[in-house]
C-alpha cells in the first residue's frame, strides 16, 4: 500500500490532508491526528456502487472477496484480450484459487477486452498499480465492464519488487458504510 499522505491521486481529486489535534511537544497528554481524504486516493478498492446507482456498497461486500490466494502477473502498457487470456492461463496453471483475485505489476493497462476476458473467467478481483485500472484518460468503460459483473477492483497498490506468482492477499478495505470504495491496506504473504 502507499503511504496516505504521500499518496498518488486521480487528477482532479483532492489531496488527503493530516492535521495535528494534539502533541506530546505541546503539553497534551497523547498525540492525535485528523485527516481527511477522498475514499479513492492512494491504494484503495472500488465496490460496484461507484459506477453504478444500484451497485453493493463497500460494506456489502463479503470480505473474502479482498482476503484470499491472488496471482501475481507482471506487464507494461495496455493489456489486450490475448495477454489478459496468457495471465488467466498462468494464474490457473499455478494455482486456480488464486486465479479468482489477479494483480498486475507494472506501468499496466486494463483495456476492455482484457476486461471482458477477466469477466469471462470469473474472477472476484483485479488489481494493478495504476490510480484507476482502466485508462487514465478514459477509464469509465472498464469501470463499467468489471464492476457491473461484480469484480472489485484493487488500485493504486504497489508491486515493485514482487515476483510473479501465488500470494496470500489481505486488501480488506476500511468499513465506510453504504460508500463507494474505500483505502485499505495491501498485504501479500510469500506461500
Amino acid at each position: 500500500s502507499q503511504p496516505v499522505f504521500s499518496s498518488s491521486i486521480f487528477p482532479g481529486h483532492e489531496t488527503p490532508v493530516k492535521k495535528m489535534l494534539e502533541t506530546i511537544g505541546e503539553g497534551s497528554v497523547c498525540n492525535l491526528t485528523a485527516f481527511s481524504m477522498c475514499a479513492h486516493n492512494g491504494t484503495h478498492v472500488d465496490a460496484p456502487y461507484h459506477f453504478y446507482a444500484q451497485g453493493s456498497t463497500i460494506d456489502r461486500i463479503d470480505l473474502s472477496v479482498f482476503i484470499g490466494k491472488c496471482y501475481v502477473a507482471r506487464a507494461e502498457g495496455d493489456i489486450d484480450e490475448k495477454a489478459a487470456e496468457e495471465i488467466m492461463a498462468a494464474a490457473m496453471a499455478a494455482d486456480p484459487e488464486a486465479a479468482k483475485r489477479i494483480l498486475i505489476g507494472g506501468n499496466a493497462t486494463v483495456t476492455l477486452q482484457a476486461a471482458e476476458v477477466f469477466e469471462r473467467a470469473g474472477i472476484v478481483l483485479v488489481g494493478n498499480e495504476s490510480q484507476t485500472v482502466g485508462p487514465s484518460d478514459a477509464p469509465a468503460a472498464v469501470h463499467y465492464k468489471l464492476l457491473g459483473s461484480g469484480i472489485v477492483l484493487l488500485e493504486g497498490i504497489r508491486l515493485d519488487g514482487v515476483e510473479k506468482g501465488v500470494y496470500f492477499l489481505n486488501a480488506a478495505p476500511l468499513n465506510l458504510g453504504h460508500s463507494d470504495g474505500a483505502p485499505c491496506r495491501a498485504v501479500l504473504i510469500e506461500l
